[in-house]
């Protein structure tokens, strides 16, 4: 898998309660009593007709129970040809006292919904472990479902890839290969990829969810989804608006700019969605801070100026590539494109301000001849074990990995993007100059989606329109800083959605869940008992830039921090086991519409 596309999980420590710091306490609101929209008759028609399923449950991992079921790749065909999807559920601790199930979805597209729902022990509060089954699914083409698969071979993928091995094209060159490798991709998806590339939209993810719905016994839909889940979530909420019964969207994409409306239909996807801004504002945000505490705090600020720190970084590596030798850990080259990326991937953790400022010290001195020897030597050899922790932890050759073809699939069927793919250079330039640094990295993302290149397409995916009113209200929450779902991607989707209620958080990272006590717990209480937290709720989220916590590692610079990850790796958690209740919580294992891995990119 291209090292710009690969699934970066963004995970950290939960909390359970509803308290904790909030600048307006998170009181539960009443529900509006407004009637419903209704689902529509061709949709009711599509999924209605499905018998359903009978789930052979069987145990699996150790505490979970697994299934596989065949639904119709075409529900304008239902006696028609069939797609696999795997489903596992975490059963309720408290069946006497089960509400129902929890369906969950890590985003991506193409994070693994039995991955998450495996982990959810991990990081949910307990009452929710106690009240509901969870419940995951992978959705068409993805994991352990009938996998996409666009090319005959590793060998066929690795040539069409060769272009694609840079966080992001910066030289006329890289730019040149990353086309040629986004066309060849967009055409396998188109041909090899097919039929099942036609069929994996967000819309029929929906619909196989709804049927599934059904198959687990439950009248209405109770939904946590992160990141892109919230697009799936805002999906079904409008694809099934009376088939709601709580709601959540947790790091939120507006689904009109993720589709793209009208003239915004040749329009980057980046250029609707801003991800760049929310990155390059959380950036700007950490270093600001930084230039206002002491040098014992942040290194940096030891400069005098860390935005303009940075930005001298930046341009040093944008003329030349850092070098790292070291005896112990090897070999390794820093670009321009590397750092940005490192960066960018930091910010998708609480943590990560602590990330940003080690990283950015570090090839400042070493890419300063000015600096005396043995600080440019233990400059060189904290990046180098860096370099080589994110070396191990890249993927090569066998088996088939479909990461990228899974997430495109989606992306490139369900949005609209630009017609040619050669357009990309002069479009992603004006995205770098809107949100510096990082708007080329998000918009490169999908080169593969030209649509002379992707041609392939659904015609029954759902384009819109999400403005409908559910029979139980949607939560929608967003943060701050968050660097991948823009914040006002939530404000936006509140405002489309007629019976929402915008939750916001002043935290770090990508999603908010977990992050405070404040926001875990007007969550759990709204999946628990579909009571809303009052209007303008702002929560606090506990790790906030340079102010410690007794976990911390004794140098404030070193970008390790608190272990906040929940694991994806099934067995891994199976070789853990459930964790108790009572036992502290992680950060859910959130996949960002941007999967990342650079040559420094840990996280």
């Amino acid at each position: 898998m291209p090292r710009a596309i690969r699934s970066l999980i963004a995970t950290g420590i939960a909390g359970v309660l509803l308290a904790g710091s909030a600048i307006t306490p998170a009181v539960a609101a009443p529900l509006a009593a407004a009637k419903s929209d209704r689902t529509s008759a061709a949709e009711a028609r599509r999924v209605d007709r499905v018998p359903t399923p009978k789930l052979r449950w069987y145990k699996c991992y150790g505490y979970a129970q697994c299934a596989t079921v065949r639904l119709p790749r075409n529900y304008d065909k239902p006696k028609g040809a069939t797609t696999e999807i795997a489903v596992l559920r975490v059963k309720a601790r408290d069946q006497k006292h089960k509400i129902g199930s929890l369906f969950i979805n890590p985003g991506g597209p193409g994070g693994s919904g039995t991955g998450i729902a495996l982990a959810a022990p991990w990081f949910l509060s307990d009452s929710l472990l106690d009240r509901f089954d969870i419940v995951g699914v992978d959705p068409r083409g993805v994991a352990n479902s009938d996998n996409i698969k666009c090319f005959r071979s590793v060998k066929d993928q690795t040539k069409a890839y060769a272009g694609l091995n840079v966080a992001f094209p910066w030289t006329k060159a890289e730019e040149k290969a990353y086309i040629a490798s986004s066309k060849a991709v967009g055409k396998g998806c188109s041909t090899t990829g097919k039929p099942l590339t036609a069929a994996a939209s967000t819309a029929e993810v929906a619909r196989d969810m709804d049927v599934l719905r059904r198959a687990v016994g439950d009248k209405k839909l109770t939904y946590l989804g992160f990141s892109y889940g919230t697009a799936l979530g805002q999906y079904y909420a409008n694809m099934f608006p009376d088939r709601v019964r709580a709601l959540v969207v947790d790091g939120v994409l507006n689904p009109n700019a993720w589709v793209g409306k009208g003239k915004a239909r040749n329009q980057l996807q980046e250029t609707r969605l801003r991800s760049a801004d929310g990155a390059y504002k959380a950036l700007r945000e950490i270093l600001t801070r930084c230039g206002k505490v002491s040098a014992d705090e942040c290194s940096l600020a030891s400069t005098g100026n860390p935005v303009a720190a940075y930005d001298t970084l930046a341009k040093r590596l944008r003329k030349k590539p850092a070098v790292i030798d070291d005896p112990d850990f090897g070999t390794f080259t820093v670009s321009y494109a590397d750092f940005v990326d490192a960066s960018l991937g930091a910010l998708y953790s609480p943590y990560g301000w602590m990330d940003i400022v080690g990283l950015t010290q570090w090839l400042l001195e070493l890419t300063d001849p000015a600096a005396p020897a043995p600080v440019r030597a233990q400059a060189s050899t904290a990046l180098a074990k860096r370099a080589a922790k994110a070396r191990q932890q890249r993927g090569y050759d066998f088996p088939y990995d479909n990461g990228y073809e899974t997430f495109l699939t989606v992306d490139c069927t369900d949005a609209y993007h630009p017609k040619n793919a050669s357009s990309w250079p002069k479009l992603v330039a004006a995205e770098d100059k809107r949100a510096p640094y990082f708007g080329r990295e998000w918009a490169w993302a999908t080169s593969s989606c030209a649509r002379n290149t992707w041609t392939v397409r659904d015609k029954n995916a759902y384009t819109g329109p999400f403005n409908r009113r559910t029979s139980a209200p949607v939560l929608v929450v967003g943060n701050f800083w968050d660097p991948a779902t823009n914040y006002k991607g939530a404000v936006s989707s509140a405002k489309l959605l007629p019976n929402s209620r915008l939750l916001s958080s002043d935290s770090w990272g990508h999603t908010a869940y977990g992050t405070s006590d404040c926001v875990t717990g007007a969550i759990d209480r709204y999946l628990l008992k579909v009571k809303l937290p009052a209007k303008g709720t702002v929560c606090t989220g506990d790790s906030q830039p340079f102010v410690y916590g007794p976990d911390w590692p004794e140098d404030p610079d070193d970008p390790e921090g608190p272990d906040e990850r929940a694991t994806v790796s099934k067995s891994a958690l199976a070789q853990q086991g459930e964790p108790r209740r009572g036992e502290p919580k992680r950060l859910p294992p959130v996949v960002a519409p941007l999967p990342l891995t650079g040559t420094l990119t840990v996280r």
